[in-house]
């Protein structure tokens, strides 16, 4: 099995105790990072590598962070009148 079927079979099986710690370490080090900041190689190069990336000269990979949470925080009671411009309060976490 070579080393991209070996990623692929990895990242297929997510509860697995190496892929949780994987996923673990990455998220704590990805909080500790810019919201947006260029990552010097693909977390996935196996995906990377299918979806047309090549470790050369000018192809970059950007990581940018989304926030969590809804577009707009529910109406009272859940009644809403008119379009979610109208709904009141901004719901960003």
């Amino acid at each position: 099995m070579g080393a991209y079927k070996y990623l692929e079979e990895l990242w297929r099986k997510k509860q697995s105790d190496v892929m949780r710690f994987i996923l673990r370490i990455r998220s704590w080090e990805y909080r500790q990072l810019a919201a947006i900041h260029r990552a010097p190689q693909p977390s996935r190069p196996d995906k990377a590598h299918r979806l047309g990336y090549k470790a050369k000269q000018g192809y970059v990979i950007w990581r940018v962070r989304v926030r969590r949470g809804n577009r707009r925080r529910k109406g009272l009671k859940g009644v809403v009148y008119g379009k979610p411009v109208n709904h009141g309060i901004n719901h960003v976490k």
